[in-house]
């Protein structure tokens, strides 16, 4: 009471306010100066770490470059989320009703994006179950080609006829994917129609020693002819046989070369190649 009196005598309650005022000053550019800290700390972890996940993925052969860098923006998104936690709670104690307010707002953006929210996802489960790399052949639902990117939001193939197709993650993960490099091989069948005269044994063996002279067909497994039907004018075979790191050129190139080998191998021994063909007959009088 004496301190008010006082005050009031004396007429220092604007003295009194404005170093309130100056006291709450200082109090904010403290906190200011302990968050400018705190981000430059949390800038400082995130530099670190990522030179330690740097070093770790380039000594282990499993992880890579895109599952490098998710780890790698994951890892500054946790730090710096962190770190900006800590800072608002510096200027507010309401901390827990901003993040009611951040969950709710996450919410309704989920619902309005949440088309792009699936891709995203889907980049992650992409990046890390790796179906597939960069470089790979891959035929995806009814796009195939050579994958020359993937991101957090698509994956980007190069097809055979020179064309880039762009997939969003989430229809590249609802589909089936064939991805014929990665046994690092390929299995292909020709079929070829002998005659029925001929001796099928000894005309899989003819193809097969052609095919096994083919530059870039695999000499092991071995080219194999199976006996596949009985068609209308011959008795088909299907010659299998496989190319080392496969492509969609080097199919073509040593497609064409072993049906080449084959046709020429078979005119050499005589074997017959025939055409179609039907022929007429009438029924004897009186038959059933």
């Amino acid at each position: 009471a004496g301190a008010i009196a006082l005050i009031g005598v004396w007429d220092r309650s604007g003295a009194l306010l404005e170093a309130v005022r100056s006291a709450a000053i200082a109090d904010q550019l403290s906190n200011v100066v302990l968050a400018v800290v705190l981000l430059a700390v949390a800038y400082a972890v995130t530099d670190f770490l990522g030179g330690v996940i740097r070093e770790v993925a380039a000594e282990s052969a499993s992880v890579s470059d895109h599952q490098q860098e998710v780890i790698l923006r994951l890892t500054q998104l946790s730090v710096y989320t962190a770190a900006i936690l800590v800072v608002v709670g510096l200027f507010t104690d309401n901390v827990g009703g901003l993040l009611v307010g951040a969950g709710f707002l996450g919410i309704v953006v989920g619902m309005a994006a949440r088309q792009t929210l699936g891709a995203v996802l889907a980049g992650f489960v992409l990046m890390f179950s790796r179906p597939f790399e960069v470089g790979d052949w891959v035929e995806v639902g009814d796009h195939e080609g050579t994958v020359t990117e993937i991101s957090i939001m698509s994956t980007r193939l190069r097809s055979f006829d020179g064309e880039m197709i762009t997939l969003p993650n989430d229809d590249v993960r609802a589909g089936s994917i064939v991805d014929r490099s990665r046994r690092n091989r390929l299995r292909i069948e020709i079929e070829v129609g002998v005659d029925y005269d001929t001796d099928v044994d000894r005309a899989a063996e003819i193809i097969e020693d052609a095919v096994a002279g083919v530059e870039d067909v695999a000499e092991m497994p071995e080219p194999n002819a199976v006996t596949k039907r009985f068609a209308d004018s011959a008795v088909v075979l299907g010659l299998r046989y496989w190319i080392r790191n496969p492509s969609m050129r080097k199919r073509w190139r040593t497609q064409t070369a072993a049906m080449s080998a084959m046709k020429s191998a078979l005119e050499e021994e005589g074997v017959v190649i025939p055409f179609p063909q039907q022929t007429l007959s009438a029924r004897a009088e009186g038959a059933s």
